[in-house]
């Protein structure tokens, strides 16, 4: 049976953490090295870094090192800009409304739900309590960046 992907694929896929709590960023950090995630993982600590880093301005306009990403995992509450503000914003962008946007949040409020499906977010994860159940959710976003077909940005 042939491979579904090839490995180089997976690595290259990008990850845009956007999320203002240290600890939390620490968390994922970990949560990432112990499931063995294998893709790079850019960080920014607000929602006007995060729009920066999309546009490509100072200081993350070099593409090399501040790639586009495949996967944009959102915090919602965030100060500047929150993650609702960060994410309307991008679906308006001709270039990069195609990124995939995981909302990653403590909120289990329903109407924040509603509102990022309404804005155009293709996932709504709460954060877990526990750091095995984060690894478990790691890997499985690991497993769903090996198998889903991205498009193009252009």
């Amino acid at each position: 049976m042939e491979a579904l992907a090839d490995e180089s694929l997976i690595t290259g896929k990008t990850i845009l953490l956007v999320d203002d709590s240290e600890g939390d960023l620490f968390l994922m950090r970990m949560a990432f090295e112990r499931a063995g995630f294998n893709s790079p993982v850019q960080e920014v600590h607000n929602g006007e870094a995060a729009i920066a880093y999309l546009k490509g301005e100072a200081p993350y306009n070099a593409r090399d090192k501040f790639p586009l990403p495949a996967v944009i995992l959102l915090d919602l509450n965030m100060p500047m800009k929150n993650g609702f503000n960060v994410l309307e914003w991008l679906r308006t962008q001709p270039v990069l409304k195609r990124i995939a946007v995981v909302i990653l949040t403590a909120s289990m409020r329903r109407e924040d739900l509603e509102h990022a499906f309404d804005s155009g977010v293709n996932s709504f994860l709460v954060k877990p309590s526990g750091i095995e159940d984060l690894i478990a959710m790691v890997r499985t976003l690991g497993d769903w960046l090996r198998l889903n077909h991205f498009p193009p940005l252009n």
